[in-house]
């Protein structure tokens, strides 16, 4: 167990070095936009850097906060399948906790889904799958986010390695509670809809 966990502490800390990158700040500030945590919900994810009314921001810290999750993996990887998963590990906690910015980082979303097309692309391709049909249905991306990382982590125990899986299984509660506010207020209707009016910051 012991030579397990020093085997996945250099992956881990180098995927959370690379996760914890604040692409949605760095991205607005280089925009001369100011400071993204003083913006909406103060997330500094891509959701929140839609409120600036920048779509391409937006898209930008989406696929940069994703691919800082790919690349952590597949560079892991050339080590072995338990490297890939620490790495995994570090760069989603990295981005929810980056130690830049006192440990306040986002919810996780895409950097989740990114460390999914790294470890297995059926996964990521079925992780995307459900958010779009989630958010086509119901118009709702918190919900899509939600019930998409739950059906990746089912789908991981028959298409991946099961260390893989495990990693994330444990990562949907851990993305769920970073949702809290959102899930409360889809518990109460108060949730904003896709391409709908903005009720509260999310």
């Amino acid at each position: 167990m012991l030579s397990t966990l020093i085997l996945m502490a250099g992956p881990f800390l180098m995927g959370y070095l690379m996760g914890s990158i604040p692409f949605g700040l760095l991205l607005t500030r280089g925009a001369g936009l100011g400071d993204i945590r003083k913006v909406g919900s103060g997330n500094i994810g891509a959701t929140n850097v839609l409120r600036t009314g920048r779509k391409g921001l937006a898209a930008a810290t989406l696929l940069l906060d994703a691919l800082k999750g790919v690349v952590a993996v597949l560079i892991a990887d050339q080590v072995g399948q338990l490297a890939a998963v620490g790495a995994a590990a570090g760069a989603v906690l990295g981005h929810m906790f980056p130690v830049w910015l006192g440990f306040k980082g986002g919810k996780g979303v895409a950097t989740t889904l990114g460390i999914m097309w790294g470890l297995s692309w059926p996964v990521g391709a079925i992780a995307c799958a459900s958010w779009l049909l989630v958010a086509a249905s119901f118009r709702y991306s918190s919900l899509a986010a939600l019930l998409s990382v739950v059906v990746a982590a089912v789908a991981a125990w028959f298409l991946t390695d099961p260390r893989a899986a495990m990693l994330l299984t444990l990562l949907v509660p851990l993305v769920w509670v970073r949702h809290h506010e959102n899930i409360a207020r889809l518990l109460n209707g108060t949730e904003s809809k896709i391409g709908g009016g903005k009720k509260q910051a999310a």
